[in-house]
């Protein structure tokens, strides 16, 4: 399988921000999100939509770069979305008990056969003080 080059895409227009991902999101590549982020808010858009459905695979870095946008979109009175989230990157926020319809404000259908982080009828019991802490920068 072939790594395809890391890429991000921003369109910032007064309604919403949209910042397009795809390839590897992870230590490498994770300032990369967080300034398309910083870049899209500098405009004061309603919402900021992240776009995921070309990442191939997402690691913890990655994981904290998502999380960072969501934090600084909240922080400029921005609606936070996440679209396109595939099988890997939901198997990754699963792991650590991140329900998606709590991420963001949507998640588009049918971009993968999970929509939620944690099954229906099952629960994630936090493992340790680092989750706690995801927990938290989530609600």
């Amino acid at each position: 399988m072939a790594v395809l080059p890391f890429t991000s895409h921003a369109v910032v227009r007064p309604d919403v921000a949209r910042v397009i991902l795809a390839g590897e999101l992870d230590m490498d590549t994770a300032s990369q999100v967080r300034e398309a982020v910083a870049v899209c808010l500098r405009e004061r858009p309603a919402r900021l939509c992240l776009d995921l459905t070309g990442v191939s695979f997402c690691d913890c870095a990655g994981l904290g770069a998502l999380l960072d946008a969501r934090s600084s979109a909240l922080a400029v009175d921005a609606r936070f979305a996440v679209e396109g989230v595939g099988t890997q990157v939901a198997r990754l926020f699963s792991l650590i008990g991140i329900d998606l319809l709590h991420l963001g404000e949507r998640v588009r259908p049918g971009t993968g056969p999970a929509h939620h982080a944690v099954a229906p009828g099952r629960h994630a019991a936090p493992a340790d003080a680092a989750e706690s802490s995801l927990r938290r920068l989530l609600t």
